[in-house]
Formats: structure tokens, C-alpha cells, sequence
């Protein structure tokens, strides 16, 4: 049998989401998630190779859909700090109860998806960085790519690890994050919010 159809792919992430939240990682059988589609059990192999190939699309698709809400965040700002420090907000808050990033980081069922946002998110970090690139050359094109795709990679990353082992407020990292790009880039014309400003006054007192 061939690749699945681009119908089923959808069905299949999501019926391989709802059992891997429900079940772990270990929990989840490729002729559950086949089952639950009305495919064969081969389609799902064809499409995804194996579990960890399923596991890592449905993070990839999750992380998709945080990307869109964040392109439409970016949009909404005139200036590269306070789009930033909405951006890395929306992310930090929004995971906290995004069912798929709790499953991954509280290793329900087992510790197996950890890697794909810690040894091996590669995928993960590349395609939001890339997309990020993008989307800023779009809005702002004044702006040099090396030197963008350089910082971005830099607040993707930092970003992550805010996720999997919290440190601080969301507020507090966007603020930092949205300094240390600004800054970077040498684009700081924005006003930090009032929880930035605050994080910044017990900094210095």
C-alpha cells in the first residue's frame, strides 16, 4: 500500500495526539492510531516510519499552530521589541496548558518525547527559527538576515529552555528575550511593557 492519502494524515495526528496524551508514549500502538482512522496499520508505517516518526510530526504540527498564533502576534506591533515580548509571552503562557507540551515535558507515560524539545529538536528549533526569519524580513525588511537569523535561533532556543525548565515569570523572560534581540540587532524602539519595566526596577534596586 502507498503513502496515506493527504486526508488521513490530518486524522491520523490527530487520533495519534488524543492517544498519546491519553496513554504516554508507551501506551500508544500504531494499529490503535490505524484503527481509529479505518486504516491499515502499514499506512500509518508508510506515512511516518515508525512511532518516534509519528511522535515527532505530532509536536512538529503542534508547534505549527503556536507559530501561526505567532505570526499573527507579530502583526499586530509596529516595533521589533513589543512584538517580540508578546511573541515569547503568548509561547511561555500557551504551553503551560497545551496538552501536548504537557505530555512531552511532564514524560507522561514514560520520558521517550523529551528530546524532541531538549537532545533532538533540531526539527522543532530549525522550522520555528526559519519561520520566524521570514516573517520579520516580511514586516521589517531593513533588517540584515545573518544577523537575524542569528539572534532568532538564539531566542528560539532560549525560549525552549524556559520551557522545559522554568526559571522565571513569563513576563520576565519576554522581557529579557525582547532586550536581548533589540539589542542585538541594535532596533531598540519600543517601550517596555509595565511588567518589563518593573522586572528591570528590581534588577537595579
Amino acid at each position: 500500500m502507498g503513502t496515506a492519502r493527504p486526508s488521513y494524515r490530518d486524522a491520523l495526528l490527530d487520533a495519534a495526539a488524543e492517544q498519546f496524551v491519553e496513554h504516554g508514549y508507551r501506551g500508544v500502538r500504531m494499529q490503535d492510531v490505524a484503527a481509529a482512522v479505518g486504516v491499515s496499520r502499514q499506512t500509518v508505517y508508510n506515512e511516518f516510519g515508525d512511532k518516534w516518526g509519528l511522535a515527532q510530526a505530532v509536536v512538529l504540527r503542534d508547534n505549527d499552530r503556536y507559530l501561526d498564533g505567532i505570526d499573527r502576534i507579530l502583526t499586530e506591533h509596529a516595533d521589533l521589541y513589543s512584538a517580540v515580548e508578546a511573541a515569547v509571552r503568548f509561547t511561555l503562557e500557551m504551553s503551560a496548558d497545551d496538552p501536548i507540551k504537557k505530555m512531552v515535558l511532564t514524560g507522561a507515560g514514560g520520558g521517550e518525547l523529551l528530546p524532541l524539545l531538549t537532545t533532538r529538536a533540531e526539527p522543532v528549533l530549525f522550522t520555528a527559527s526559519a519561520r520566524l526569519v521570514e516573517h520579520a524580513l516580511a514586516q521589517w525588511p531593513e533588517m540584515e538576515r545573518a544577523a537575524l537569523t542569528e539572534v532568532a535561533d538564539a531566542a528560539v532556543r532560549l525560549t525552549m529552555s524556559h520551557l522545559v525548565l522554568p526559571s522565571e515569570p513569563p513576563a520576565r523572560v519576554a522581557g529579557f528575550v525582547a532586550r536581548m534581540v533589540t539589542r542585538y540587532l541594535g532596533t531598540v524602539t519600543g517601550t517596555p511593557s509595565h511588567d518589563s519595566q518593573d522586572t528591570q526596577a528590581g534588577a537595579t534596586a
